[in-house]
């Protein structure tokens, strides 16, 4: 009976169920069906098929986002790093902005928000002027888009002990924390679905955000998915993923950026020598709305890059080597050299964390789980650790434990909140 239901999400939003449980969406389906008052499923199925409100309300109701301020903060560390002024890349791997062009940088899916206002901060503390750059945000959940825009977040968006950024860019509300509104407006938010982005001026984006999605679709449309990803790069820009979705990249024939911990990508061709196309100043992708508005285009057929085998690092020890070798795409060495870091060495917190990472990058979330938990044992007040391994149970099917873990990493903020 779910497979139809499963058949449905996969063609609304390219859901591949094993990538979050049969559970998960039965779940989904469920809640729609008493949402909607209808107590057979087979009356759902039906319901649902006449209704494009109630595709999209399934798909709200299947999309849970997990996000917080400043999630992986290394990644919008070395984005702030990357930005220069003329629109190249430069001998240390930075971008120059062309004279008069604002940088541009997108996230997708922007969830409720908290990626894009990020990178906004992170960009105005750097001391970048807000004309220096525009944010576009997009996500498929329409709640989500309306929550981002209104720019009101509860404790729960904050996570982690450096909060100094709340006081800087925040006003305390009855309601929560409200974004200010000078960085408010530095973000454009629209509803659409990855898949549907339209042609974009080719060079569009100097800066991709697109973390944790690709590992919930299948294959075919993880290849669909890099494609669209690369037709709005601009030839010199840098992608950011999620730690899981590494090996993708690779072996779609993207190079890593070589930045410790922050996931990032460049094509294959700008890293071996290309010199980018120029770029019009001030262009704006077709399918941005003006107005906030679902956003319409053309599907977009991925290019057919040749995988490239990942470039090989000396042996090396310690927590940066191992970092390098990760970087390099080589995620099984990485992992070999920290397993016998650990045989030598007493373990530390941070690098029973960095395994319990790499092995999520690697696809092995079984031994992700007991590096996460090795290193709460040494650090239970390790936040990081808390909402990974709370993802993780949740994905084996395990909710009393995620929501376990969660407690704890809210307990954990409400004591750094006093």
């Amino acid at each position: 009976m779910m497979e139809r239901f499963e058949l449905l999400l996969k063609k609304a939003m390219g859901l591949d169920t094993a990538s979050i449980g049969e559970t998960a969406v039965l779940s989904a389906v469920q809640a729609r069906a008493r949402a909607c008052a209808i107590a057979d499923l087979d009356a759902y199925w039906e319901h649902v098929n006449h209704s494009p409100a109630e595709i999209q309300a399934l798909v709200e109701a299947v999309v849970v986002p997990e996000t917080w301020f400043f999630r992986d903060r290394e990644a919008f560390t070395a984005a702030v790093r990357l930005l220069g002024a003329d629109g190249q890349i430069a001998a240390d791997g930075t971008m120059r902005r062309a004279s008069g062009a604002p940088f541009r940088l997108i996230s997708l899916p922007c969830s409720t928000g908290e990626e894009p206002y990020s990178l906004a901060m992170a960009l105005c503390d750097a001391g970048f002027p807000p004309d220096a750059f525009r944010i576009d945000a997009v996500d498929i959940s329409g709640p989500a888009v309306e929550h981002a825009r209104r720019g009101i977040y509860g404790r729960n968006s904050f996570r982690g002990q450096d909060l100094a950024f709340r006081d800087r860019h925040f006003v305390a509300t009855r309601d929560g924390y409200s974004i200010a509104n000078p960085l408010r407006s530095l973000v454009r938010f629209a509803q659409g679905n990855l898949f549907e982005l339209g042609p974009a001026d080719d060079g569009a984006y100097d800066v991709v955000f697109c973390r944790n999605v690709l590992i919930y679709f299948d294959p075919a449309d993880q290849k669909r998915a890099v494609g669209v990803l690369r037709r709005l790069l601009a030839p010199a820009g840098v992608l950011f993923v999620g730690h899981s979705e590494t090996s993708l990249l690779i072996e779609e024939g993207f190079a890593s950026a070589r930045i410790p911990l922050a996931f990032a990508f460049r094509k294959q061709e700008t890293v071996a020598g290309a010199r980018p196309a120029p770029k019009p100043a001030g262009a704006v992708p077709a399918w941005v709305p003006a107005r906030p508005r679902p956003v319409a285009g053309a599907r977009v057929r991925p290019e057919a890059p040749v995988p490239r085998p990942p470039a090989r690092v000396e042996p090396a020890t310690g927590l940066e080597d191992i970092r390098r070798v990760a970087d390099a795409g080589d995620l099984a060495g990485a992992l070999k050299l920290g397993e016998a870091m650990l045989r030598k060495n007493q373990p530390t917190s941070d690098a029973l964390h960095l395994m319990a990472i790499l092995s999520e990058a690697a696809g092995d979330p079984a031994r992700a789980v007991d590096y996460h938990r090795k290193t709460l044992y040494l650090d239970p007040g390790n936040h990081e650790a808390l909402i990974h391994l709370g993802l993780l149970l949740e994905k084996q099917g395990d909710r009393t434990g995620a929501l376990r873990m969660r407690e704890r990493a809210r307990r954990l903020g409400d004591r750094q909140d006093r």
